[in-house]
């Protein structure tokens, strides 16, 4: 049988040993991920025209972790010292795939960054920096509580998971019809979905990829998109 495409925004890097010069990536416990899940990872690389056309060809999407979204894309005109790795292009482009994806009804699975993407292209806002002397949700797993019956819970097969977490900004503001799924016990927004949409949709703030491999809940993620780009 064919495997769904699953387009996988790539990332820029400055420097990959392999190839020598600057590169576009994307991690491989991420594309491994999809590949298990029965999918075809197709790394799309990021450019400012075109997005829906290009995506016409794909069955599914997955918005990938990454740097910090430009504050100046959801209203904030100060930047906080910790903000790291801002691309304009890399912006204009993930906002574009996220923004046509929901439109679209296209299966759509958004990773850390991602989900912080989709909620700026909802309207939603960000926390720049948590804050907190033990940086809490950042380098560590730790327990996320899941709403029965939600789309993840249902992907994940459980109502709490553990999640490996690797970011220090959060929602703050939740973007237009975006309903919080689930939460860290300090309150941390871990997971949105769009109720009513088009298309499968599900964002978790943690890196399900990170684990996928011996943890059945994070690779139900991964399982579940490529069920509905099969579809």
């Amino acid at each position: 049988m064919t495997r769904p495409l699953i387009a996988v925004p790539t990332r820029f890097s400055a420097t990959a040993s392999a190839l020598r010069y600057a590169a576009e990536v994307n991690a491989r416990a991420l594309v491994e991920a999809v590949w298990r899940a029965g999918g075809e990872p197709a790394g799309i690389h990021p450019a400012e025209t075109g997005t829906a056309a290009r995506l016409a060809r794909f069955d599914g999407v997955l918005l990938p972790g990454g740097g910090d979204l430009a504050p100046s894309r959801y209203g904030a005109t100060d930047t906080h010292d910790t903000v790291y790795d801002v691309d304009t292009l890399q912006d204009t482009f993930d906002l574009d795939v996220a923004r046509h994806a929901l439109e679209s009804g296209l299966p759509l699975l958004a990773v850390c960054r991602g989900l912080q993407v989709v909620n700026v292209a909802l309207g939603g806002t960000l926390q720049q920096d948590m804050g907190g002397p033990e940086r809490e949700h950042r380098h560590l797993v730790h327990p996320v509580t899941l709403e029965p019956g939600s789309l993840v819970a249902r992907a994940a097969g459980a109502e709490k998971t553990d999640a490996s977490c690797f970011h220090h900004q959060r929602v703050d503001r939740p973007g237009t019809g975006l309903r919080v799924t689930a939460r860290a016990a300090d309150g941390t927004v871990e997971a949105l979905e769009l109720p009513g949409a088009d298309g499968w949709f599900a964002a978790v703030q943690w890196h399900p990829e990170d684990t996928a491999h011996e943890d059945p809940a994070q690779q139900g993620l991964f399982d579940a998109l490529v069920r509905a780009a099969t579809r």
